[in-house]
Protein backbone atom coordinates (compact mmCIF):
# COMPACT_ATOMS: atom_id res chain seq x y z
CA UNK A 1 0.00 0.00 0.00
CA UNK A 2 1.21 3.50 -0.79
CA UNK A 3 2.25 5.72 2.12
CA UNK A 4 1.54 9.42 2.46
CA UNK A 5 2.70 12.20 4.75
CA UNK A 6 0.00 14.18 6.52
CA UNK A 7 1.01 17.50 8.11
CA UNK A 8 -1.26 19.88 10.01
CA UNK A 9 -0.86 22.67 12.56
CA UNK A 10 -3.20 23.28 15.48
CA UNK A 11 -3.19 26.36 17.72
CA UNK A 12 -2.86 25.40 21.37
CA UNK A 13 -3.54 27.94 24.11
CA UNK A 14 -1.28 26.52 26.81
CA UNK A 15 2.40 26.28 27.64
CA UNK A 16 4.83 23.71 26.25
CA UNK A 17 5.43 22.40 29.78
CA UNK A 18 1.76 21.58 30.21
CA UNK A 19 1.18 19.91 26.85
CA UNK A 20 4.47 17.98 26.50
CA UNK A 21 3.55 15.15 28.93
CA UNK A 22 0.39 14.52 26.88
CA UNK A 23 2.59 13.94 23.81
CA UNK A 24 5.39 11.91 25.38
CA UNK A 25 4.13 9.77 28.26
CA UNK A 26 2.01 6.63 28.18
CA UNK A 27 -0.54 8.05 30.61
CA UNK A 28 -0.76 11.35 28.71
CA UNK A 29 -1.15 9.71 25.30
CA UNK A 30 -3.77 7.30 26.67
CA UNK A 31 -5.96 10.24 27.67
CA UNK A 32 -6.49 11.53 24.13
CA UNK A 33 -4.57 9.64 21.45
CA UNK A 34 -5.17 5.92 21.98
CA UNK A 35 -7.47 3.64 23.97
CA UNK A 36 -4.43 2.71 26.08
CA UNK A 37 -0.65 3.06 25.92
CA UNK A 38 1.81 0.75 27.65
CA UNK A 39 5.60 1.03 27.75
CA UNK A 40 7.67 -2.14 28.21
CA UNK A 41 11.12 -2.55 29.78
CA UNK A 42 12.79 -1.91 26.39
CA UNK A 43 11.03 1.48 26.15
CA UNK A 44 8.77 0.24 23.36
CA UNK A 45 5.39 1.94 23.37
CA UNK A 46 2.33 -0.20 22.66
CA UNK A 47 -0.49 1.99 21.36
CA UNK A 48 -3.77 0.09 21.66
CA UNK A 49 -6.62 1.11 19.32
CA UNK A 50 -9.83 -0.90 19.04
CA UNK A 51 -8.16 -3.87 20.73
CA UNK A 52 -5.21 -3.92 18.30
CA UNK A 53 -1.57 -3.44 19.33
CA UNK A 54 0.64 -0.96 17.48
CA UNK A 55 4.28 -0.95 18.60
CA UNK A 56 6.49 2.11 18.32
CA UNK A 57 9.93 3.26 19.38
CA UNK A 58 10.51 6.82 20.52
CA UNK A 59 13.16 8.09 18.10
CA UNK A 60 13.08 11.77 19.13
CA UNK A 61 12.29 13.08 22.62
CA UNK A 62 13.28 16.75 22.99
CA UNK A 63 11.70 17.94 26.21
CA UNK A 64 8.98 20.55 25.62
CA UNK A 65 9.71 20.66 21.87
CA UNK A 66 9.53 17.51 19.77
CA UNK A 67 8.41 13.87 19.97
CA UNK A 68 8.59 11.24 17.23
CA UNK A 69 7.42 7.63 17.38
CA UNK A 70 8.39 5.13 14.69
CA UNK A 71 6.04 2.16 14.33
CA UNK A 72 7.35 -1.33 13.65
CA UNK A 73 6.34 -4.99 13.60
CA UNK A 74 7.90 -6.77 16.60
CA UNK A 75 7.47 -10.16 14.90
CA UNK A 76 9.74 -9.04 12.02
CA UNK A 77 13.13 -10.09 13.39
CA UNK A 78 15.12 -8.70 10.46
CA UNK A 79 13.21 -5.45 9.98
CA UNK A 80 14.03 -5.25 6.30
CA UNK A 81 11.53 -2.43 5.81
CA UNK A 82 13.25 0.87 6.56
CA UNK A 83 10.25 2.91 5.44
CA UNK A 84 8.51 2.74 8.82
CA UNK A 85 5.31 4.65 9.49
CA UNK A 86 5.68 7.34 12.14
CA UNK A 87 3.87 9.99 14.10
CA UNK A 88 5.57 13.21 15.08
CA UNK A 89 4.53 16.07 17.34
CA UNK A 90 6.34 19.42 17.24
CA UNK A 91 5.63 22.34 19.53
CA UNK A 92 6.27 25.64 17.80
CA UNK A 93 5.77 29.27 18.74
CA UNK A 94 4.89 32.15 16.48
CA UNK A 95 7.14 34.81 17.98
CA UNK A 96 5.18 37.62 16.37
CA UNK A 97 1.84 36.65 17.90
CA UNK A 98 3.19 34.70 20.92
CA UNK A 99 0.89 31.78 20.10
CA UNK A 100 1.80 28.10 20.30
CA UNK A 101 1.10 25.52 17.65
CA UNK A 102 1.15 21.76 17.72
CA UNK A 103 2.38 20.44 14.38
CA UNK A 104 1.26 16.88 13.71
CA UNK A 105 3.17 14.89 11.10
CA UNK A 106 1.88 11.42 10.31
CA UNK A 107 3.50 9.16 7.76
CA UNK A 108 1.75 5.92 6.96
CA UNK A 109 -0.72 4.08 4.80
CA UNK A 110 -2.66 6.30 2.44
CA UNK A 111 -6.05 7.46 3.65
CA UNK A 112 -8.46 9.99 2.33
CA UNK A 113 -6.94 13.36 3.31
CA UNK A 114 -10.30 14.81 4.36
CA UNK A 115 -10.94 11.79 6.61
CA UNK A 116 -7.43 12.11 8.06
CA UNK A 117 -7.95 15.80 8.79
CA UNK A 118 -11.29 15.04 10.45
CA UNK A 119 -9.74 12.35 12.67
CA UNK A 120 -6.95 14.67 13.80
CA UNK A 121 -9.32 17.57 14.46
CA UNK A 122 -11.34 15.29 16.72
CA UNK A 123 -8.23 14.09 18.55
CA UNK A 124 -6.83 17.60 18.99
CA UNK A 125 -10.19 18.93 20.20
CA UNK A 126 -10.20 16.15 22.81
CA UNK A 127 -6.68 17.12 23.86
CA UNK A 128 -7.67 20.78 24.13
CA UNK A 129 -10.60 19.88 26.38
CA UNK A 130 -8.27 17.97 28.71
CA UNK A 131 -5.63 20.68 28.96
CA UNK A 132 -7.99 23.63 28.76
CA UNK A 133 -6.20 25.01 25.71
Amino acid sequence: MQKIKFVSDYQINTSKKIIYPYLSTASGLAQWFADDVVINEDKVYNFIYDGENHYARPVIMRINHHVKFEFFDPSDEEEVDTDHPFIEFKLEENELTQTFYLRVIEYGDAYDEQEQRSIWEGLINGLKEIIGG
